[in-house]
């Protein structure tokens, strides 16, 4: 019997793929479960056009994530904080601040994308090495400066 897989199922195949598996299978377990719907012809029509519109969709968020990315691509952001005479700064710079660093600059993106290279926070005054997640394999890296107020 041939299926269209809503889900990632083990061993058997990823979302969206039409795989062939046994009668048996199909109606007593992947499509009582909601993992697979029976391929009639319709079905793979409509199957096919939602696949050839995901595509479209996803190259036009690929292009502009890596617009961004290009703009984003060496930047340097500075961020000013309260240090102690020794150069320590009283409490961290994180994720958040470089956040708003970069929206102050013009650059909308989500705390959980920024990845301070080789740390989670920062403690002293210096240059670090910060990446930004534009798109699902498309990254930008940065410099994040680090100074006193």
């Amino acid at each position: 019997m041939e299926i269209i897989l809503k889900q990632d199922v083990p061993h058997l195949g990823h979302k969206d793929d039409v795989v062939v598996v046994k009668n048996g299978y199909a109606t007593n377990y992947l499509i009582p479960q909601g993992f697979a719907i029976m391929a009639t012809p319709s079905a793979k029509k409509v199957h096919a056009e939602n696949l050839r519109q995901r595509a479209h969709k996803e190259a036009k968020l690929r292009a502009d994530a890596e617009a961004l990315a290009a703009k984003m691509e060496g930047m340097q952001v500075t961020v000013a904080t309260k240090v102690s005479s020794t150069g320590k700064i009283f409490g961290s710079v994180n994720n958040i601040q470089v956040a708003e660093a970069l929206a102050a600059k013009g650059f909308e993106t989500d705390r959980r994308n920024i990845t301070i290279v080789g740390e989670e926070k920062l403690q002293e005054v210096g240059v670090y090495e910060a990446v930004v997640k534009c798109y699902k394999d498309i990254k930008a890296n940065i410099k994040v400066e680090v100074v006193a107020e």
